[in-house]
């Protein structure tokens, strides 16, 4: 008997339903922890994360033939693949240091080069022969400067992606302009990542204690649970501050000892006034 009580205290089973009951129990800890996380984050990100502004250029490349050393490729303007290709090298060409720093140098911009290389980025449109030149910035102005100088320089004839991949053409499709909208960071989405977050912190708590909670308060937890070992006996709560109490003698029982115990302590007063 004491084995086989042993081999069902090693074997826990964990109850989801008794959990959910436990989570709906104390829900409005959860909600009160989810409100707590959201405004924190609200709080967090609105005063000590600055907020960034981007600007964008759009330009049109397009090359009927490119020179890498000795071999000659025609690459028609027609061909996406191609066209793809021909972007990586221009986005290779776009964080040069030699082009960032003409852009520092011509613009400036009061960036070192490291720093405007984390600012500035290229790529595709799309799948289209559009190359985009997209700069970072805290203050709008700024990033619309520093794009437009980038553009400036990179369209160049004589110094620009023309002069630099032999037989190519680029033309401007738009100029970046100041940004009025924000793009990062964004109070919604960090705000639901903090109440998200409280979520799962509270719920993550409240589950560990319960677990860790071994004690029996119910007596169909041990019928159920050690279905060979006979509940022998139950002990009542008589003092319990119920409706009726124990078998509806709790609060009876409560009043009744009050009662007495007041008497008594009323008693040796008055034998002393005697």
């Amino acid at each position: 008997m004491v084995n086989n009580l042993q081999n069902r205290q090693e074997e826990q089973e964990i109850d989801l339903l008794k959990l959910l009951k436990v989570l709906l129990s104390r829900i409005w800890i959860i909600i009160a922890a989810a409100l707590v996380g959201g405004v924190a984050f609200f709080l967090f990100t609105f005063f000590f994360i600055t907020p960034k502004y981007q600007s964008s250029a759009l330009l049109y490349v397009n090359n009927n033939s490119l020179n890498l050393g000795s071999t000659k490729l025609n690459i028609s303007s027609g061909d996406i693949s191609a066209s793809s290709s021909l972007i990586d090298t221009y986005a290779v060409i776009l964080k040069s240091r030699t082009t960032l720093e003409q852009a520092i140098k011509e613009g400036a911009i009061p960036y070192n080069y490291e720093e405007l290389s984390k600012k500035v980025s290229g790529g595709a449109e799309g799948k289209t022969p559009v190359f985009k030149i997209t700069v970072t910035d805290s203050n709008p102005e700024m990033a619309a400067h520093i794009c437009n100088t980038i553009v400036e320089i990179m369209t160049d004839e004589n110094s620009g992606i023309s002069a630099i991949v032999e037989g190519s053409s680029v033309n401007v499709i738009d100029y970046a302009v100041v940004a009025t909208k924000k793009t990062s960071p964004s109070l919604s989405k960090n705000s639901a990542i903090g109440m998200l977050l409280g979520f799962v912190v509270a719920c993550g708590i409240i589950i560990l204690i319960s677990l860790m909670d071994t004690t029996i308060r119910e007596e169909a937890y041990l019928i159920e649970t050690y279905k060979d070992i006979p509940v022998l006996a139950n002990i009542p709560n008589l003092l319990a501050d119920t409706s009726g109490g124990y078998y509806g003698y709790g609060s009876s029982y409560a009043r009744a000892s009050e009662k007495a115990k007041k008497d008594s302590d009323k008693k040796p007063e008055k034998e002393g006034g005697k």
